[in-house]
């Protein structure tokens, strides 16, 4: 691989600390309690908000409803996630300076694999908590479930709730994309067959 490729794969590698930096991961939330909405953030190791107490509301609102409590100590995943960034990070550096292509190959799909995972499990959270529901909740509906949308804009009720990727998800789009270009523009070049040119004479 050529420098510049090297570089790219470094990039790569380098941008999954977006993850360190923003949340991955977004939820608003409209319910007429707060009609200014509440903004839980999804991180890579933890569970926050645009605010102080956001967190507690969101719990407030799920209590109603039957929804269990949302603790950042109940995800076992955000415990181990983060070594799982910083071993992709590592990982994508040494290759970079190995400059193997068919190791950038495989650390692009293995992250692609891994993020791919990481929206299956997200979405595991949202079904398990919006279909365990207590069965002494203040409302309930009957055959009623409160699965929040894994992406875009959802009615539950009078709530109104809307689900983005946040700034952190740049950084794993970022790695596969850089890497991939990596992998693009290594690739050998085609080489011609050379045309053999027969000059006759002419008597």
């Amino acid at each position: 691989m050529k420098v510049y490729q090297k570089v790219l794969m470094l990039l790569a590698a380098v941008s999954l600390g977006l993850l360190f930096l923003f949340p991955m991961w977004k939820i608003y939330l409209k319910a007429p309690q707060y009609p200014e909405g509440l903004e839980l953030h999804i991180w890579v190791n933890k569970l926050g908000g645009s605010s102080e107490g956001v967190l507690q509301n969101f719990n407030i609102l799920n209590h109603y409803i039957g929804m269990a409590p949302i603790h950042a100590e109940s995800f076992a995943e955000l415990k181990y996630m983060p070594y799982i960034v910083v071993f992709f990070m590592i990982t994508g550096v040494v290759v970079a300076l190995l400059g193997k292509r068919k190791l950038v190959l495989g650390w692009t799909l293995l992250l692609m694999v891994g993020g791919s995972v990481g929206i299956l499990d997200f979405y595991l959270w949202l079904v398990k908590f919006g279909t365990t529901l207590s069965p002494e909740a203040p409302i309930k509906v009957p055959g009623m479930t409160y699965i929040p949308p894994l992406l875009g804009h959802k009615t539950l009720l009078n709530f109104e709730a809307l689900s983005l990727p946040a700034w952190g998800s740049l950084g794993i789009a970022l790695g596969i994309l850089l890497a991939g270009l990596a992998f693009f523009l290594s690739r050998p070049a085609v080489q011609l067959p050379s045309v053999a040119r027969t000059k006759t004479t002419v008597s």
